[in-house]
């Protein structure tokens, strides 16, 4: 009977342990816990001390100091010397610190302008003071005569030239009315007019001519090189 008991009890532990494995995972896992954490807790007690030092001073160039505030433990402040008189004192400016890094831009410059530029443009039409305009006096079947009416508008005698061009056309004569005769000089389409005499101030001429060929309106009209009007 002793024998038969014995038996019993170890069939009894070996079946429990076999149809419930989780046990011994279970107890394995807790194992491993507490191991792992006797290690974490002898490593940090091996390592080297550190020692919190002050790092070095910032620089303060430029920059107010903080004032300590009230409810700060050491808002206290140590008695400051006297004052020596500051440059704002004596009203001169505080040079400003440039920014290291930045280079200051010139100003641009305003490019110079080129002496060849005056040379380029084109000349002023000359402003002249003593003024022509044409009409058509009578035409006939061989030619017309036109008529010129010279005019000085300033104050001082002046002399003048003319100059008249016709599309086929030949001057036969030309003359000025009640007044000195000048110069008639023909060109291949019509001809010039030089004053035998200077054109008082305020006064105006009347040149006249007989062209043959040609038709009654000029085709180019200038006198002292302005436009005659027509």
């Amino acid at each position: 009977m002793p024998g038969t008991r014995h038996g019993s009890r170890t069939s009894y532990g070996t079946t429990v342990i076999s149809s419930s494995p989780w046990i011994v995972v279970s107890v394995g896992v807790v194992v491993m816990v507490v191991l792992l954490a006797i290690a974490l807790g002898s490593y940090r007690g091996r390592g080297p001390s550190y020692e919190a030092r002050p790092g070095p001073p910032l620089p303060t160039i430029g920059l107010a100091e903080p004032e300590p505030s009230a409810t700060s433990p050491t808002a206290t402040r140590s008695p400051q010397p006297a004052a020596t008189p500051s440059r704002r004192a004596t009203g001169r400016p505080t040079p400003q610190r440039s920014t290291p890094g930045r280079a200051s831009e010139p100003p641009s410059a305003t490019p110079a302008r080129s002496p060849d530029a005056a040379l380029i443009a084109p000349p002023p039409a000359p402003a002249t003071t003593v003024t022509g305009r044409y009409r058509l006096v009578e035409s006939h079947a061989a030619g017309f005569v036109g008529e010129l009416l010279v005019s000085n508008s300033s104050t001082a005698s002046l002399d003048w030239a003319a100059r008249l061009t016709f599309a086929d056309g030949r001057l036969v004569t030309a003359w000025v009315e009640g007044a000195a005769q000048g110069t008639a000089r023909r060109i291949d389409d019509g001809f010039t007019y030089h004053s035998g005499q200077d054109l008082p101030g305020g006064a105006s001429a009347t040149l006249r001519f007989y062209v043959e060929g040609g038709q009654g309106r000029p085709t180019n009209c200038t006198v002292d090189g302005g436009a005659c009007r027509l």
